[in-house]
This record gives structure tokens, C-alpha cells and sequence, in this order.
């Protein structure tokens, strides 16, 4: 089938499109009702149907005699650890951890907060309560206490699934101490933390709250599958919200299993047995979707990675991983790509490797520049594929679809809408603009499966934020245009969440944090350029009158403070001292225009802006950087 008549299928007839998709997966009561409004007046998917996500990613393989393929390949260079499971011990695994949370009380519908590093037990936790029908909230284990403790009190878990540490190359992050201190900032109190022991930092135990992981195994029982409906929830994932206050995006069973099995042969042509590897975190979307469930879904075998891209040990250590495992597609963000040409301007480090069954690279969580994307390509001699996609939705929205029809691609477009997607460009007043003409993206409703049903605790907050802005659309959030083939160029947020090596991060949060500096009196914080991240915040501090301080001490404190309250993940690095901000007479920083000047593009100064002089100022700063 063309691209066009399979995307003309998914706009023109939903219902029909995804019902085939559907009927692909291992339902223990297949769905009637395919597409209905919920009782809020919103679109959901496979209403009456009745699964379990772990069923379909796990015990669907074993039945059918595929027990002794290899689910996933744990890969640690940071502890000289490598680890093959089956789909049949993966099974096992999961089925007693289920045991083990079924124990300490965890039952349909509860949510079990997961704060691990890229290692097995990250997998099993998340799958077991897919198995039990709990709603599992995974927390990137970069994040400190109170982003932690933020996350805990909105999800109010009874119980925390956690690791002793992490390692982040050669140094290791003591797990446990932040997540104590989490629980000790949070409102809502924890009734049990289940810790795995790494060698590297075995942990003190909180007696009668926490408990150990391998010893919890000896006396647990194997959990079989709960049915759940489609509608059901699977996961909570927290995404930065322009307020500083994160969003739990809610993701349901159902309709995210079909747009899984269904993306990884229309997106990323793999079929069962295919080696898949994608090089992110379980912590973000990507690893969500991509680690554990999609590839599992459809019978793959993941690469769980536990290392970077350079220094484990080397620029090679990709070409390493995906040699020794027979990678077929390599999923990761521009960033992996920048940091590794830096590293290895020359590619000596590739030499060594034969890449025979590599056919394709994938990339998205941020902008791929078109001189990154022309370096992959050229370097390793297969289709290099930029998707655009989002948290919000759980998979691409835009890409060159490698198991439909192969595009000729462009470089700095994500191609063409992903089946399901109805993209189109608007401007502000809500009407579609033509080819070329840059505007807001949105997505005309309904949805397509896997996309976000609310968020968690918030409905309103989901209406407001995704719903109203366009009446009958979706909004992204982000800024493109679609040229006259067709093809999508998403240009960057039009909110003030910028993308620091593919994590979304927002710019507000980190204002109220350096806001509560006792010398601050104002702030703002930009994303700018950066030739390895893509973007980097940088902050613009204002000092209360009358202080005097030295400027290296006051950033090396905000930098300190940053980090303590966000975490390493923020890359905040830099602030500098300003006398005044560009406002609009309204009062509103222009940040947009701070950006613009950082970055050395091409501006135009606004007529509300308040003090034109104070550009001059924010150039001069600027440009002393």
C-alpha cells in the first residue's frame, strides 16, 4: 500500500482503519466499539475492549512458542555488565515482581512511582504493574528531591519502585539519599519503597517502609495478567509545563498498544526478531515506548543501553553495541550524533566495526539540523529519518514511513503526518494558512490512538492547555510550516519549554528557582543555541537594589541552586547579570527577542516594547559572553 491511500484510509475512515489494526493484537474480548466520546465530550478508542498490556508484550510470545527468543539485551559499559533475557524469563520476572507488589497491597487502578537507572529491573517494574493493572509513573532518575517529590505528591503513590544508585559513567549517583529526601519533602507519605541493591552503593533500609528487592522475591508468588478495558489507564509520564508545574499525561491501555505494534512495522519496517535499539532513557517517552513496550508488543528484541554515546569509553561505543548485537534501526536524539562527531571528528572510532545489519537511523526529541543529519547519512550509508513527536503523544506525529512507503527525504522536515495525524498550519486567529507560511501546529481532532486522554488530576488543565486555543484542534505547541510537498518543518516551541539534548525542560521552572536567590529581584531564562544540545538555558538575572555581588559567586549559586532543585539534567550552567529586561509596556519580558539576539538572528523590534534602549544593554551582555 502507497502512503497516500494508507493516509487517506486513517483520515477519511478512522474507525475502519484502526478496528484492522486492532484486531492484530491478543484481546481477551476484542472491541465493538472502536471510536466513542467519553463523558467529558472527548474521543476515545476501543472503548469496549478488555486486555493487559503485559499479556500482549510477554505471555502472547511465550504461548505461541517464541519463549526462548531474546526480549532484551542489557548492555552496561559504566559496570562491565551485560545480561540476554528471554521472553520467557522476562515473563517469570515479571510475573513474581507482580507477586511482590501484589503483596504489599498494589491492586488495579493504584499508581507505583518508578525511580530507577537504565537497567532490567527499570523494565520489570513497569511491565509488573501493566501486569497487575496498576498505573506506573516512571521518574528519570536525573531529577532531584523536590522534582521527585513533586511528581510523588500529584501521583500519590502507596509505593516507590527504586534502585540503591545510578551511575552516570564513572561516577555514582546515590539513589536512595534522593529519593529519602523526596519522601521527606513530599505531603503525601509512602507506605513502601521496594530497592534494588547495585554493588556500586548498597543502600541503608528505612526499617518497616523500605523493603529488599531480592529478599522480597524468595516468598512472592507469580501475579497472572488482569484483564483491564482499553480505557484504562497504563501510565502516567510527567512532562514541564509552562507553568514550572509538571504535566502527568495520562496514557491508556488499549489505544497505546495498537499505535505500538502498529508504528514499529509502519514507521520503523521491524518484525519479529528484529533487533531494535533505542538509545534513550525508561525515564522519558521514548524510553516508554520504545525500550519496553512497542518493541516488546511486536515481538522484537530491545537493547537496554546503560552508557552514552562517548565516553563508555569511547566514540565507538554505538558502533560497538550496534555491531555486537545486530542492531537493525537505531533510534536516538541529534544530540547522541553531535557529541560523537565532536568526539570523533574523523570517525576513526567507527573503523573498526562492521554495521551489515544496521538499514536505518531515527531521531527525534529535538530539532535534527540539517548539517547533522547530512554528516549520519554520509557516514554510514542508510536512510536517516527525522520524526517529530512529543510526550503528549507517545509516538511520531510526523516521519518517513519506513514500513509504508520510503520518501526522499529533506533535510530539517520530519517528511510527511504519520497515518492518524490530520496536521495542518494555523495562525493565531485559527485559520489555515498556505505552503510555506510559518504558524502554529496543531492536529485537527480526533486523535489518533496512544495520544494523551487528559491529565492526571487536572482535566481542566488539559482542556485549557491542548483544547481551547483552536476550537476543534489540538495544539502542539510548537511553530512550522508544511512546503508545497507536503512535508513538515517544525521550527521550535512558541511557548517557553525549550529542548536541552532532547529533554524537554521548562524555562519558567527554572525562573522560579533562581528567583528565590535572596539577591534576585528579577529573572529570565532563555534557551539558546548549542552546537551539541541544541539548546542550553541561559539566565538573565536583575539584582535587588543595593547588592553588591560578585558575579562568578551569584552564578556559581544559582548554578548550585538549579541543580539541586531540578537537577544535572536542567544543563544549567550560565547566568549573567543585567540592569534592566526588554518588557512590552504591559510588563511582559520579551524573551522571544533575548533569544533571537543570542542566538545572532535576525530581529525586529516590537512597537510595545516598553525601553528600546534596553536591548542595547542585553546585545552588549550578550555579545561579552
Amino acid at each position: 500500500m502507497s502512503y497516500d491511500s494508507e493516509y487517506q484510509a486513517s483520515i477519511e475512515t478512522p474507525d475502519v482503519f484502526w478496528k484492522e489494526k486492532a484486531d492484530q493484537l491478543d484481546w481477551f474480548k476484542k472491541p465493538n466499539t472502536i471510536l466513542a466520546k467519553d463523558e467529558n465530550g472527548l474521543d476515545r478508542w476501543f472503548v469496549d475492549g478488555v486486555m493487559n498490556t503485559c499479556h500482549m508484550a510477554l505471555d502472547y510470545h511465550v504461548e505461541q512458542g517464541r519463549g526462548n527468543q531474546i526480549a532484551i539485551h542489557y548492555d552496561s559499559p559504566v559496570t562491565d555488565t551485560k545480561e540476554s533475557i528471554s521472553y520467557k524469563d522476562l515473563r517469570d520476572q515479571v510475573a513474581l515482581f507482580a507477586g511482590v507488589l501484589r503483596k504489599q497491597g498494589v491492586k488495579k487502578g493504584d499508581r507505583v512511582l518508578i525511580y530507577m537507572p537504565m537497567i532490567p529491573q527499570a523494565s520489570i517494574a513497569m511491565l509488573a504493574c501493566a501486569r497487575l493493572g496498576a498505573v506506573h509513573s516512571v521518574v528519570f532518575g536525573g531529577f532531584a528531591p523536590h522534582e521527585l517529590a513533586i511528581r510523588i505528591e500529584d501521583a500519590t503513590p502507596d509505593v516507590i519502585v527504586s534502585a540503591s544508585c545510578g551511575i552516570e559513567v564513572s561516577r555514582v549517583i546515590d539513589y536512595k539519599t534522593l529519593l529519602d529526601k523526596a519522601v521527606e519533602l513530599s505531603s503525601h507519605k509512602i507506605k513502601h519503597a521496594i530497592i534494588w541493591q547495585r554493588p556500586e552503593s548498597v543502600a541503608n533500609l528505612v526499617e518497616g517502609r523500605d523493603i529488599d528487592w531480592r529478599l522480597a522475591l524468595e516468598t512472592a508468588q507469580e501475579a497472572d495478567c488482569i484483564p483491564v478495558l482499553s480505557t484504562d489507564p497504563l501510565y502516567i509520564l510527567y512532562t514541564s509545563g509552562t507553568t514550572g508545574r509538571p504535566k502527568g499525561v495520562v496514557r491508556d491501555n488499549g489505544s497505546h498498544a495498537v499505535a505500538m505494534k502498529y508504528s514499529m512495522k509502519a514507521i520503523y519496517d521491524m518484525d519479529p526478531g528484529d533487533v531494535f535499539w533505542a538509545a534513550s532513557d525508561v525515564g522519558w517517552v521514548v524510553g516508554h515506548s520504545y525500550i519496553v513496550y512497542a518493541p516488546l508488543i511486536q515481538g522484537l528484541t530491545s537493547v537496554l543501553y546503560e552508557g552514552k554515546p562517548i565516553g563508555t569509553p569511547d566514540a565507538g561505543a554505538f558502533w560497538r553495541v550496534c555491531e555486537e548485537y545486530g542492531v537493525k534501526a537505531l533510534f536516538t536524539a541529534p544530540t547522541a550524533f553531535r557529541a560523537i562527531k565532536k568526539a570523533d571528528p574523523d570517525s576513526l572510532c567507527l573503523k573498526p566495526y562492521k554495521l551489515s545489519n544496521l538499514k536505518a537511523i531515527f531521531m527525534a526529541g529535538e530539532r535534527l539540523d540539517p548539517a547533522t543529519y547530512h554528516w549520519v547519512k554520509d557516514l554510514l550509508n542508510v536512510p536517516v529519518i527525522d520524526h517529530w513527536w512529543q510526550t503528549e503523544t507517545g509516538w511520531a506525529i510526523c516521519g518517513n514511513l519506513m514500513g509504508v512507503e520510503l520518501k526522499e527525504a529533506k533535510a530539517g522536515s520530519a517528511t510527511q503526518p504519520v497515518p492518524g495525524f490530520n496536521v495542518k498550519i494555523l495562525d493565531d486567529e485559527g485559520n489555515e494558512v498556505g505552503a510555506n507560511v510559518q504558524g502554529n501546529v496543531a492536529l485537527k481532532l480526533p486523535l489518533p490512538p496512544s495520544c494523551l486522554a487528559t491529565i492526571w488530576g487536572n482535566h481542566d488543565r488539559f482542556v485549557d492547555g491542548y483544547l481551547k486555543t483552536f476550537d476543534g484542534y489540538y495544539t502542539s505547541g510548537d511553530g512550522g510550516y508544511i512546503d508545497e510537498d507536503g512535508y513538515v518543518f517544525i521550527m521550535g516551541r512558541t511557548d517557553d519549554i525549550i529542548n536541552v539534548a532532547g529533554h524537554r525542560l521548562s524555562t519558567g521552572e527554572m525562573e522560579e528557582v533562581i528567583a528565590s536567590h535572596p539577591d534576585v529581584a528579577e529573572c529570565a531564562v532563555i534557551g539558546i543555541k548549542c552546537d551539541i544540545k541544541g539548546q542550553k538555558p541561559l539566565g538573565l538575572v536583575l539584582l535587588k537594589d543595593g547588592v553588591q555581588k560578585n558575579e562568578n559567586q551569584l552564578e556559581a549559586e544559582l548554578v548550585s541552586n538549579v541543580r539541586s532543585e531540578i537537577g544535572a539534567v536542567a544543563s544549567f550552567k550560565e547566568a549573567k547579570v543585567v540592569q534592566r529586561l526588554p518588557k512590552t509596556r504591559s510588563g511582559k519580558i520579551l524573551r522571544k527577542l533575548i533569544r533571537q539576539i543570542a542566538d545572532g538572528e535576525e530581529f525586529s523590534i516590537p512597537s510595545t516594547i516598553d525601553d528600546p534602549a534596553s536591548l542595547t544593554e542585553i546585545e552588549s551582555v550578550l555579545c561579552a559572553r
